[in-house]
């Protein structure tokens, strides 16, 4: 383990506020977003948020709004960070952030549904017709379509607004054994570029009319792991603790990570974040609050995005209350998700980077960043581990005083 005199920081909290953009970058005409800006399209909506603890942190000094002052003494350091990787996806948003870049996206079907190409491969291997082939939640497709499955025998495929495949199947009629081959078909399509999704999942259910389904906990994920090591790797392989809290294991695909919180919601998730500050641990506290994406942001609801920030807001003021003075707090984001935009998708944009230390002496704007790796970087650099061959990013730990 690292000298632990050597280490700024014995412990660093990175929080990523699923999908809080902060404008679009000089590449998302390419990504098919025109003039998006997550924070500020929804502060020109609610004109004020109920945010002090943000704001005392910088975000209105990096991020400007119409209605509301910016901070005049900020305790925190603010940059904006763009996205190297050719995507805008949950996956290659954290991936980059802890050193990989990505070059070929993760892609999302939400609007269109699979390619009839890849359906009709599906269909012919698996030896069943698809039916739904649509973005919906998992219990309204079974009321659906489950009797139709069952009366004929074929295989219910939708998705979410993440990069997944999901295939249903009645554990009677279907069978387990066959809707998990079913889904190690699907794995091996989706690999490919044009149609490359980061994780299938068996959705098996039992019932036999609408109304009665219920899915079963033989629920199997066939996920991507990340490609390559990454700095979570890194951290674990020295002994250090890698504590996950909400979707952060599911990204990463367990890699590198030491021990798991599952989280019911984002205020959730940042309880769960101040509880884990209680405790003592050395290393890494990686927290994913995702509402803000699921809930707002893809159901394009600026004024529900808006009030999911100012309860964030609240559970990051009882984060400050217990940090300790050798804590490191960063706050960032994966993507944008413009609930303004048209479409459901996410968009292409600057995220933040705010970083707060209790014996900080200086504060203030830093230069932007050119990825997202320079949080993976930063952590590393500060335990003192090599981060692992072919990764990206450069430490940002020097210019926090």
């Amino acid at each position: 383990m690292g000298a632990c005199d050597m280490e700024k920081y014995k412990r660093i909290f990175v929080i990523v506020l699923d999908s809080l953009g902060i404008g679009e970058m000089p590449d998302a005409a390419r990504f098919g977003d025109h003039d998006v800006d997550t924070f500020g399209h929804i502060c020109d909506i609610v004109g004020t948020l109920n945010i002090p603890n943000l704001k005392k942190l910088g975000l209105l000094n990096l991020h400007p709004t119409k209605e509301m002052e910016e901070e005049k003494h900020p305790i925190a350091y603010y940059t904006r960070l763009k996205e190297t990787s050719n995507g805008k996806d949950t996956m290659t948003g954290h991936w980059e952030m802890m050193g990989l870049k990505i070059e070929k996206p993760f892609l999302t079907f939400t609007d269109t549904g699979f390619p009839p190409e890849l359906i009709h491969e599906l269909e012919e291997r698996c030896g069943k017709k698809v039916i739904g082939n649509k973005c919906a939640s998992g219990t309204q497709i079974l009321d659906e379509l489950g009797e139709e499955e069952i009366k004929n025998g074929s295989m219910i495929v939708y998705t979410s607004a993440d990069s997944v495949m999901q295939i249903c199947g009645n554990e009677e009629t279907f069978d387990l054994k066959n809707l998990y081959r079913c889904c190690e078909i699907a794995r091996e399509l989706t690999m490919k570029n044009e149609w490359k999704v980061g994780r299938i999942i068996a959705r098996p259910y039992v019932g036999k009319k609408k109304g009665e389904f219920v899915r079963t906990s033989n629920r199997r994920d066939y996920a991507l792991k990340p490609f390559s090591r990454t700095a979570l790797n890194a951290l674990k392989d020295e002994g250090f603790d890698v504590i996950s809290v909400g979707k952060i294991n599911d990204i990463f695909c367990g890699e590198g990570i030491t021990k798991a919180y599952h989280s019911e919601s984002s205020v959730h998730g940042m309880q769960q974040t101040v509880d884990v500050c209680k405790e003592d641990f050395h290393g890494l506290c990686f927290t994913n609050l995702v509402d803000f994406d699921t809930l707002w942001g893809h159901r394009r609801n600026p004024v529900g995005y808006a009030k999911e920030i100012e309860k964030f807001d609240v559970g990051l003021g009882n984060l400050l209350e217990v940090l300790k003075e050798d804590d490191l707090l960063i706050i960032t984001a994966d993507h944008g998700n413009d609930p303004t935009y048209t479409g459901t998708d996410h968009t292409r944009e600057y995220t933040p980077f705010i970083a707060y230390s209790k014996p900080m002496k200086e504060n203030g704007r830093l230069e932007d960043q050119d990825t997202f790796a320079v949080i993976g970087a930063t952590i590393a650099d500060n335990f003192g581990v090599t981060m692992p061959e072919g990764t990206i990013g450069t430490s940002l730990l020097s210019q926090l005083k």
